[in-house]
């Protein structure tokens, strides 16, 4: 009985690491291509809408405890997540890699005291510093690439927006994670974030269908590995270890696109980036073996 709980408290773990691992690669996929990331990103999640179709239960919904008011949750993370994926992008064009890495790395914080209000979530202060740690183990990372300018300051404007958006998007999701089936939720929420780039491209006058074969094959991709492996997976671990947990999770992806870089791209690892992601990888572990270790207490009492 002991070993049945030992694995059930280990796969959500096991399935965290998958999705951010699948996300980070999408860095090294976006890095090698030059299509507007306002159309990838549309592709991206529409193709990912196409593919995941046919598992969708729809009979669920003549079950389902929705009501109007998780409805309108459901479209407003999908709005979020859409908005998440343009202001971040758009960051990109005014400041580094890095600093805005730095930013979105505050997602678990925006995700806690959100967290604490919406569903009265209490933290530990050994959780708290763990956290902390692992937040400046990213800081580490990217400071010999942050640089300070008008265009930097509102390409960081643009990141805490897109970091704000994509908490905001976590906490709808665990908000309705128990009332809606993943497979549905996703697949709507998808579709919602891409017709928000599909406006944005409209207006932009972004060409939408003039790419290559070797372009078509890169947002499928992008569908199947970072969104499907990884956003995927983050919607379906929302309901059993919650939106902070996600969060803090996703901490790791820049340490993991750093290894991913220094392998396929051939890039090299700075003392700065090594300490830094020994810190993030630190404190990220003692926070899931505390959380873990609070999951095994409860079970047991």
């Amino acid at each position: 009985m002991k070993r049945k709980q030992s694995s059930l408290l280990f796969q959500p773990y096991t399935l965290l690491f998958i999705s951010i691992l699948s996300v980070s690669i999408s860095s090294i996929m976006i890095k090698s291509s030059d299509t507007p990331t306002a159309v990838a990103g549309m592709y991206r999640l529409f193709i990912s809408v196409i593919i995941m179709l046919p598992f969708v239960p729809w009979k669920t919904l003549r079950f389902s405890e929705m009501n109007k008011k998780d409805w309108s949750t459901v479209f407003l993370a999908g709005l979020f997540l859409g908005l998440h994926f343009l202001f971040w992008m758009e960051s990109l064009v005014y400041t580094s890699v890095a600093s805005s890495m730095v930013i979105l790395s505050l997602q678990p914080l925006f995700v806690m005291i959100g967290s604490y209000f919406m569903f009265r979530e209490r933290t530990h202060i050994l959780t708290i510093l763990c956290l902390v740690s692992a937040l400046l183990g990213s800081v580490i990372i990217a400071w010999g690439d942050i640089g300070v300018s008008r265009g930097a300051l509102i390409g960081d404007g643009l990141s805490l927006l897109g970091a704000i958006l994509v908490s905001a998007y976590m906490l709808a999701g665990q908000k309705v994670s128990r009332k809606i089936n993943t497979n549905l939720y996703s697949v709507i929420v998808f579709f919602i974030g891409g017709n928000v780039m599909l406006v944005y491209s409209l207006i932009n006058h972004i060409p939408l269908i003039e790419y290559d074969s070797s372009d078509w094959t890169y947002f499928l991709l992008l569908a199947i590995i970072p969104t499907i492996c990884g956003q995927y997976i983050f919607n379906l671990l929302l309901k059993s270890i919650g939106a902070t947990t996600v969060s803090v999770g996703i901490i790791g992806e820049p340490v993991l696109a750093i290894i991913l870089a220094y392998l396929f791209l051939g890039e090299t690892i700075s003392i700065t980036q090594f300490i830094g992601g020994l810190m993030t990888l630190l404190g990220m572990g003692m926070y899931f073996w505390l959380r873990t270790l609070n999951a095994s207490v409860s079970n047991n009492n």
